[in-house]
């Protein structure tokens, strides 16, 4: 067993001449030093897992301890894995191992546990990933009186998407920004996701709230409107806004899906309540804004045909830019949110995979 030196160290404290004197108040600090260096020790192999929607990852933890005798696992060996939410102030349990008596929580029950390649093998695997299973996760490794930890991301391949409601721009709230994303196939985006989306081109004049609270938005190109022309491109950053009272855009993002993509051929152009109809008809649902977005940017899909699709938006994707379609990039355009009941389009629709 390592043996611990004891060291009290008093240091005198001369307050301010200005200030109340506290110069007869000696303040005693107590310091633990360990001779041979910590026993326990954990090691995140790597700091980022890529994963996608549906897919499998394990995210690496091992640790290490030195003994003065013998090699075997202790049994009262502690391994606890948490999500960090994007405050830090707040974890979410996910799985928790000693010995045999393992125990995941919420919505991780049954799609996680621990790979156990040897017995300082603590890495977590997690099974048909959600997007929400996105952020980073904290492996804590305890046994008696000491532990340590480490930290690693999981990051999803996907896409970032602005999204406003028929009612306009501007319109929605923290609570609402996060309900509209979930309705189309999403979550709210993170900075991190956004971030990522401004390097990979992504250009939007309109600030839209992401998960940490905030309201972001990222502009390659430097114009008037969107902070002036002599600005630098990057990410603007209106700072933390109020939840309840704030209204904004918002951004989502979404990623691989198990279902069909698909444009409906139909002898007729269709009202949105009979583009609805004739998804069912087929053995489909009206297909969702982040469906689309997935399909485009994960599968290349490409229609030049405009098409409704479930929040009453029409809209079609091009990957292929060409004249009449897209000139000049590849990009889900936007016709709008058309009258329901008298304008005529096609329609997407979107069939699940069991």
């Amino acid at each position: 067993m390592n043996s611990l030196l004891l060291l009290a160290l008093t240091s005198l404290c001369v307050a301010d001449p200005y200030e109340r004197s506290y110069s007869d108040v000696e303040h005693h600090r107590t310091i633990y030093i360990s001779e041979n260096g910590p026993r326990l020790s954990v090691e995140m192999e790597q700091t980022k897992v890529i994963s996608h929607r549906g897919g499998n990852a394990t995210l690496p933890c091992k640790f290490h301890r030195e003994f003065s005798s013998g090699t075997a696992n202790s049994p009262k060996t502690r391994i606890k894995w948490t999500k960090l939410t994007t405050d830090y102030l707040k974890e979410i349990d996910v799985i928790v191992a000693m010995g045999n008596h393992k125990k995941s929580y919420g919505s991780y029950h049954g799609r996680v546990f621990l790979q156990e390649a040897s017995d300082r093998d603590a890495s977590l695997v997690i099974t048909d990933v959600t997007l929400d299973d996105y952020g980073k996760y904290k492996c804590e490794i305890i046994e008696g009186l000491e532990d340590d930890t480490g930290v690693v991301t999981l990051d999803l391949q996907g896409i970032v998407f602005p999204y406003f409601p028929r009612m306009g721009r501007y319109n929605l709230n923290f609570q609402e920004a996060q309900q509209t994303c979930q309705n189309q196939d999403a979550v709210i985006a993170s900075f991190d996701q956004l971030y990522d989306a401004w390097r990979g081109g992504l250009d939007w004049c309109n600030a839209g709230w992401l998960s940490d609270g905030s309201v972001q938005y990222p502009i390659t190109k430097p114009r008037e409107p969107c902070g002036g022309k002599d600005t630098v491109p990057g990410v603007r950053n209106y700072g933390l806004r109020d939840k309840e009272k704030g209204r904004y855009d918002v951004f989502c993002f979404t990623s691989n899906y198990k279902g069909r993509f698909y444009y409906l051929i139909h002898p007729t152009k269709l009202t949105y309540d009979e583009a609805v109809q004739a998804c069912l008809k087929d053995g489909s649902q009206i297909a969702k804004v982040g469906q689309m977005f997935a399909a485009w940017k994960l599968m290349g899909y490409d229609r030049c045909d405009g098409g409704w699709l479930a929040d009453g938006s029409v809209r079609y994707p091009i990957s292929r830019p060409r004249r009449r379609c897209s000139p000049d990039e590849a990009t889900v355009r936007f016709v709008g949110f058309p009258d329901k009941k008298h304008k005529l389009y096609g329609v997407y629709c979107f069939r699940t995979y069991n």
